[in-house]
């Protein structure tokens, strides 16, 4: 029985480490070259997001710990200069290479792959604005940039399923982070905040296609004029899944199975005000010391003891707060391993 399309998820996602020696320096190790890179100093220090549709370079950062439009002080800190065929090159600024490769300081890196080009006019596939972007249809992910009008409007993303979270930035401005997830098509959550989620006219009340995605007349995903970048994640069996639980509040948490063995996860609680959480395969690497970074701060790694990453899911290990206050947390999470591959090979727990 085949359990999956996808027997090697390192062609598509991969998390790197790395210690800090000072400069500029050429990151190497993957499979693929990556579409959608994430970085983060793990001592205290900004987010850094880079993609190829928007190009790489100094001015080009998102920051999922900021509202700020595109741009930052890579100038200073460093910067992500080019995607290269197995990894990417930074080059340091005037106060060596903060962001990336400062002498001693540790880092990590996750990776996202799509690669195929997407370039669609206004009204063709039912979407009402032009989007370009790089796309895989094989992994459920997507970048897909358009300009908003600020009236109701439909865009194509061409991954030929149905994105189940969204995570949307105006890059010319400084407006919030908008996350859509399938868990209501009224609400957004804010990457960069530790807000609930909240009703807003972002999506209008319409949940996306395997063809289309509905804006509304929000800022933070549709403001008029202004140019946004969408990071669209589907579901792919045993690959990728983006889900929910509700948390029990105690310390014997939940089991959540996903059919694979995890590299990646981000989750939030969409009712409390804790923090978002991020969890590796490759920081630390035994259970239960899966140690966490926030998306939408600049803290430096904590080491609290909150989940196990399994031969097949991954299970609560903190009885309250950050994962398992008695409320609904969404999730996304990217494969290391299937739970069992095409050929019948199975995983094993970390």
């Amino acid at each position: 029985m085949a359990y999956t399309d996808i027997d090697k998820p390192s062609d598509y996602f991969e998390t790197l480490v790395s210690t800090g020696d000072g400069g500029s320096k050429t990151f190497t190790g993957l499979d693929f070259q990556p579409d959608w890179v994430w970085s983060k100093r793990r001592q205290t220090h900004v987010h850094q997001l880079y993609d190829s549709v928007r190009t790489a370079g100094s001015g080009k950062a998102l920051q999922s710990d900021s509202d700020a439009a595109e741009g930052g002080d890579g100038g200073t800190y460093g910067y992500l200069s080019s995607f290269t065929s197995n990894g990417f090159a930074s080059t340091a600024g005037s106060s060596n290479n903060n962001y990336f490769n400062t002498s001693g300081g540790t880092y990590v890196f996750w990776n996202w792959k799509a690669g195929t080009a997407l370039n669609n006019s206004a009204g063709a596939n039912g979407g009402s604005i032009a989007t370009t972007g790089s796309i895989s249809s094989t992994s459920g992910f997507g970048i897909v940039k358009y300009v908003g009008t600020g009236s109701n409007a439909t865009i194509y993303h061409g991954l030929g399923k149905i994105p189940k979270m969204i995570i949307t930035k105006n890059i010319d401005q400084s407006f919030h982070w908008s996350v859509y997830t399938f868990h209501s098509n009224t609400k957004i959550l804010r990457l960069n905040g530790t807000n609930a989620e909240a009703t807003e006219s972002a999506f209008q009340s319409t949940d996306p296609t395997s063809t289309i995605q509905s804006l509304g007349t929000h800022n933070q995903n549709n403001g008029s004029g202004d140019t946004h970048i969408s990071y669209m994640f589907c579901d792919v069996p045993g690959y990728q899944k983006i889900g929910s639980y509700t948390g029990n509040g105690n310390a014997d948490g939940n089991f959540i199975y996903l059919g694979f063995k995890p590299a990646f996860i981000l989750l939030k609680g969409t009712a409390n005000t804790e923090n978002w959480s991020m969890y590796d395969n490759k920081r630390t690497g035994f259970n239960v010391d899966n140690n966490v970074l926030y998306p939408n701060t600049n803290s430096a790694e904590g080491t609290s003891d909150d989940i196990d990453l399994l031969s097949n899911g991954f299970k609560i290990r903190r009885q309250t707060g950050l994962l398992n206050d008695t409320q609904n947390y969404i999730y996304i999470a990217c494969a290391s391993n299937p739970f069992v591959t095409s050929t019948g090979v199975p995983a094993t727990a970390r």
